[in-house]
């Protein structure tokens, strides 16, 4: 856990020093400030904001940029239940898009659907005022609709009845007092950190370990089958795991689409081992389709098989309706999905994962996509399959560097939110390998880790980032090994870029060094690379490797966003990320081989 959450010494730092470290601690969490009109909350929160290290947004003024008019405009012109509806969808998308100090208009607390939303993904704090300071604060001003009337002041008071007993609910209250607002903004930052030290997880922790349950300890067996669920509404859809699955295909297929045809997209290793199951599959339910077979690798993810792929399913006369299924690892769900979402403006996709890092990771939640000569996963959207199905007999097929590379994903979910499930690996990682029950275990335990983040955060705009651990110094090497899988496959660039992550976090002192030791321990006992010099002939220096870094899909405003660890299993998302800070552990990394 990060130093701000373990109290002695370093509640006596310096403000700064303190203020520094309330980011990491948030977990991904906004800070929202509440209260009446006069309360300080914009001139608080932006001060608040910039000490800290998080952006600052006003949502009355993100409400008067999306209605095109001043809200007195507005109130004038529409009423006031016009002007509550968009602060209520403003609210929830400013909530939606990650971590910020957010300052609100009086009103915004008061809506339930919004309170809701910010006890979800964010710390309320109250800045509570007298009538008398308020007072001062707002009669010479003529921006209050709500003081429109012929005695504002009266009216000031009954708004501070009503209200302040709704903002009593907020995890925090400052009082806002005369004086420099920089008092309030330090009054805060001392109850944010007693707050963080002592509340809960982030909701996100909380999530991922109660999809976890007990991560195998309470006694009951494995199971060589399971069903997850991704929660998504009337898109939700299940992940089934277990053997000999292919065969039901078509049973599967003829429940969700009837009538439907399908189109077949895999690679030539893979129609070579699965194809002709499948297409037995479907004919015993009398299911018309046809197949696309691409070249095998990381190449067949670009504009050209894109293209080749969607005018092979128009020439096919494929409709609307009709199903899209993707047989192969990660590569084939990439491409054969973003066809999917793409054609005729989105099509039914079936996810059929071959590989282990298809199985755990790229198959579930709805990311396609290709590459571009800038970097991996460049093109994309988002298209949620309708079945998921991981037939465990498939990875019977791969090759050992395939399935280890595959087992850096299953790792991930541990080291991100479940520390039982890393120490659960550990111990069983050898039956993992050995296809025993323990395999179907660790598959389902993975699918349900990320289908709990999904349903949270379906496109990204702040918690399902976790999953990304790794991955940013990953595709960095990717990038610059030129996606040669001689020399570099996905989960062993994704296996070096979580020791990275791990050592870096621990280099900016959020972590303790036995963290990182114990993460490089258990990635080389599987025989998985951890450091640059485990890739053949890699000689990238650091900036060259700082620089393919700024082709990830996470910079933002030209700051990169990491995922840190306080710990195993306590992950959390670093948002604007000095580059020399990088840049110097990247020179320390290649010099220390």
């Amino acid at each position: 856990m990060s130093s701000i959450l373990s109290g002695g010494a370093e509640a006596e730092a310096a403000p700064d020093r303190r203020a520094s470290q309330i980011v990491p601690a948030l977990g991904g969490r906004s800070i929202v400030l509440v209260g009446l009109m006069g309360s300080g909350k914009t001139s608080t929160g932006r001060r608040l904001a910039k000490q800290i290290g998080l952006d600052f947004v006003d949502a009355d003024a993100e409400i008067e940029a999306a209605a095109g008019m001043s809200i007195t405009d507005m109130f004038a012109e529409h009423g006031e239940a016009y002007f509550r509806e968009g602060e209520r969808r403003v609210m929830a998308r400013l909530l939606s898009e990650g971590p910020r100090v957010i300052a609100t208009g009086g009103g915004a607390f008061m809506n339930e659907e919004t309170r809701a939303n910010i006890a979800r993904s964010a710390i309320s704090i109250w800045l509570k005022a007298d009538l008398d300071v308020l007072w001062r604060r707002v009669r010479k001003r003529s921006n209050r609709p709500l003081l429109q009337t012929g005695n504002p002041e009266a009216t000031l008071k009954v708004l501070i009845e009503r209200r302040y007993p709704i903002y009593a609910q907020a995890d925090i209250t400052v009082v806002s007092r005369d004086g420099p607002h920089e008092a309030a903004v330090e009054e805060a930052i001392e109850r944010l950190i007693f707050f963080l030290r002592f509340s809960p997880d982030p909701p996100i922790l909380q999530r991922l370990r109660e999809a976890s349950g007990s991560s195998g300890e309470s006694g009951a067996p494995p199971r060589e089958h399971a069903c997850v669920r991704v929660e998504l509404g009337p898109r939700s859809y299940a992940i089934r795991i277990g053997k000999g699955l292919l065969a039901g295909l078509g049973n599967h297929l003829v429940d969700l689409a009837p009538r439907a045809a399908c189109a077949i997209v895999t690679d030539e290793n893979v129609a070579r081992l699965h194809l002709a199951a499948v297409e037995r599959a479907l004919s015993q339910h009398f299911i018309r389709y046809f197949s696309v077979i691409v070249p095998p690798g990381e190449s067949s993810k670009s504009f050209e098989e894109y293209a080749r792929v969607s005018n092979a399913l128009i020439g096919a006369k494929l409709e609307r309706g009709d199903v899209v299924i993707a047989l192969g690892g990660g590569v084939i769900g990439d491409l054969a999905g973003f066809v999917a979402a793409t054609l005729r403006r989105g099509t039914p996709l079936i996810q059929v994962p071959t590989t282990l890092l298809a199985q755990v990771d790229s198959s579930v939640g709805g990311k396609t996509g290709i590459n571009s000569p800038h970097g991996k996963n460049l093109v994309g959207a988002f298209h949620q399959p309708c079945l998921v199905l991981a037939d465990i007999d498939t990875l019977s097929t791969l090759p050992s560097r395939e399935f280890r590379a595959g087992y850096a994903e299953v790792v991930k979910y541990g080291l991100i939110g479940d520390a039982a499930f890393f120490d659960w690996l550990q111990r069983h990682w050898r039956a993992v390998f050995e296809d025993g029950a323990e395999r179907a275990y660790a598959i389902a335990k993975s699918c349900q880790a990320k289908a709990a983040i999904v349903a949270h955060d379906e496109h990204e705009f702040g918690d399902r980032a976790l999953l990304n651990l790794g991955h940013t110094f990953g595709h960095a090497l990717e990038r610059l090994t030129g996606y040669d899988g001689s020399r570099l496959v996905h989960g062993e660039a994704v296996a070096i870029g979580m020791a990275c992550a791990f050592r870096f976090s621990a280099r900016q002192g959020y972590c303790s060094g036995e963290n990182p030791a114990k993460v490089e321990a258990h990635l080389r006992e599987v025989g998985l690379p951890a450091r640059f010099s485990d890739i053949p002939s890699f000689q990238a220096p650091p900036a060259e490797i700082l620089e393919a870094m700024y082709q990830d899909k996470k910079v933002k405003h030209g700051y990169l966003t990491f995922i840190l660890a306080r710990a195993i299993g306590d992950c959390f998302i670093g948002k604007a990320v000095e580059p020399q800070e990088i840049l110097s552990f990247l020179r320390s990394e290649v010099s220390s081989g």
